[in-house]
């Protein structure tokens, strides 16, 4: 039933059809089909073959995430931290963030080192927000991959380290990481863990500007100005 609702969803060898995809989820989900609880999760968020509805779409969520469905627990995580479909709950937010993250889930590795590095529902711990940004930065998740390199650039929760810096933000720039471009940029303007290269750094910072990065367009129009 869940491969079915997955098919029309899809249009995989039938008609696109997002209503058919809810009836053929629902059928699944309301027999513990943890695949079909999450999707029709996503359904009720992104309001497809239904009317939005972050509550329901929280419910579903929810009944995926007891089952361990990793997609679904850095989901509810989402909503618990900004308050979709449920009351916003920074700590509630991190059970679920560690719990898929605890499963190799890339975004909640993420999130998690974000809320450490904030202080967002636990204490403000950089190391811990370091080792959770590495666990996601290696499985090339661009975000993650940029704030370890801030992390190795400022010495923030590791030692300081120019050159491991510059190789996390070439990784992450590669990607067009807006950020990640700015960082290389710097690091090039300033010969930071690479040689000094000024036509690297203003290739670097040109393709952030593009991205519209503020630090990129700043050091543009100093550039233009000088």
């Amino acid at each position: 039933m869940c491969n079915i609702g997955y098919c029309h969803e899809h249009g995989y060898g039938v008609r696109k059809d997002y209503k058919k995809a809810v009836k053929w989820y629902l059928k699944a989900a309301e027999r513990g089909d943890s695949a079909a609880q999450y999707n029709l999760g996503e359904c009720y968020r992104h309001g497809d073959g239904v009317c939005q509805d972050y509550k329901e779409a929280a419910k579903w969520y929810l009944k995926a995430a007891e089952q361990g469905y990793a997609g679904a627990q850095n989901n509810l995580g989402v909503f618990y931290e900004h308050g979709n479909g449920v009351s916003q709950d920074s700590k509630e937010a991190i059970k679920w963030y560690r719990k898929a993250a605890e499963q190799g889930h890339v975004g909640a590795q993420y999130r998690l080192g974000v809320c450490y590095e904030n202080g967002e529902g636990v204490c403000q711990n950089h190391k811990k927000a370091a080792v959770w940004y590495l666990k996601a930065a290696e499985q090339g998740y661009a975000d993650a991959q940029r704030n370890i390199g801030e992390c190795y650039l400022d010495g923030n929760g590791v030692n300081q380290d120019y050159k491991e810096a510059v190789i996390w933000f070439q990784k992450a720039a590669r990607q067009g990481d807006a950020g990640a471009q700015y960082c290389l940029g710097y690091c090039y303007k300033y010969g930071l863990g690479i040689r000094r290269n000024r036509k690297k750094s203003i290739d670097m910072f040109l393709r952030a500007a593009e991205q519209e990065h503020p630090g990129a367009i700043e050091e543009i129009n100093q550039l233009e100005a000088n």
